[in-house]
């Protein structure tokens, strides 16, 4: 043993700021690269959040003939609308595939909290009158979720007819559903294979899948994430479970350094969705050499 430590031994410098990671020398090499020329998506002008929780999906979640059921008893044309309105496109975190996505012909009733009074800040907690509002506004959609009365008002004990009402959602992006309107970039949280896509406006995702939302910057950064080089930094600094899936987080993530001055030759090969191309100008803004392109290459 003595012997091969003494002819295979690296050398490592550790810096007494930063936390010890024993690397090789070409993987210190490419760290050194990635941190220096990128800036961590946490510093980027982006919102990165998690998609919405139900806390109970069966009463949420609908196919589409359930929808149509739901706008079939409506009261009248401005309820329908109403309705329409309400109930939206939404996608889990397996519908999510490699630069585009499925989905499942699924939809989310999005009932916030207190709604249709969730932007009366007046309201605090559980609300009759926000109740009497549902009922009266969306007579179609209450009569379903009454079906589910029961099961709802079992969830999380501490809030569930304490902070909000029996019908609402658990988590519904308070601070942040006005950005399911807008393209966003949504990524699954666990899998063996990574899947990133732009995902059109006003659909809907579910936790624990997330999102990143950037405006004209979407597609360089979901080239960054997709690359050979975003394979290679995510593997390398996410946890991984029990079976060898990859936990991708936000925390994760917002660590990923990714440089904010696209080059030409790189917005060129997004445009013609050329994947060789955009690999090969992310290592040239990286300026990676041949062996560490080849290592790269050889450890995704």
């Amino acid at each position: 043993m003595s012997v091969f430590v003494e002819q295979n031994y690296k050398t490592c410098d550790f810096s007494a700021s930063e936390s010890w990671v024993v690397l090789s020398p070409i993987e210190q090499s490419i760290k050194r690269k990635i941190e220096t020329v990128g800036t961590p998506l946490k510093d980027w002008d982006i919102n990165i959040y998690r998609g919405v929780l139900t806390g109970y999906n069966e009463a949420f979640i609908i196919s589409t003939e359930k929808r149509e059921e739901i706008l079939s008893n409506c009261a009248d044309d401005r309820e329908h609308k109403r309705t329409e309105d309400l109930i939206r496109p939404i996608l889990r975190g397996r519908d999510i595939k490699r630069y585009r996505y499925e989905w499942a012909g699924l939809w989310l009733i999005y009932i916030p909290w207190h709604f249709p009074l969730q932007f009366d800040n007046n309201i605090q907690g559980a609300s009759i009158k926000a109740e009497a509002e549902f009922k009266r506004l969306y007579s179609a959609v209450y009569k379903h979720m009454l079906e589910y009365k029961e099961p709802l008002s079992k969830r999380n004990k501490a809030e569930t007819c304490i902070r909000y009402e029996w019908y609402a959602m658990q988590r519904w992006g308070a601070k942040y559903w006005d950005l399911f309107f807008k393209p966003k970039i949504c990524w699954k949280a666990v899998g063996k294979n990574l899947a990133f896509a732009i995902v059109k406006s006003g659909t809907f995702l579910t936790a624990p899948a997330s999102f990143i939302s950037a405006n004209d910057n979407n597609d360089i950064i979901l080239a960054y994430l997709c690359s050979s080089l975003g394979k290679y930094y995510i593997y390398q600094n996410s946890d991984t479970t029990g079976a060898g899936d990859i936990m991708l987080n936000i925390q994760s993530l917002i660590r990923f350094p990714i440089p904010q001055n696209a080059s030409k030759t790189l917005l060129l090969s997004i445009q013609k969705k050329d994947e060789i191309g955009i690999d090969n100008a992310i290592f040239n803004l990286y300026d990676f050499n041949e062996d560490e392109i080849s290592f790269i290459k050889r450890h995704i």
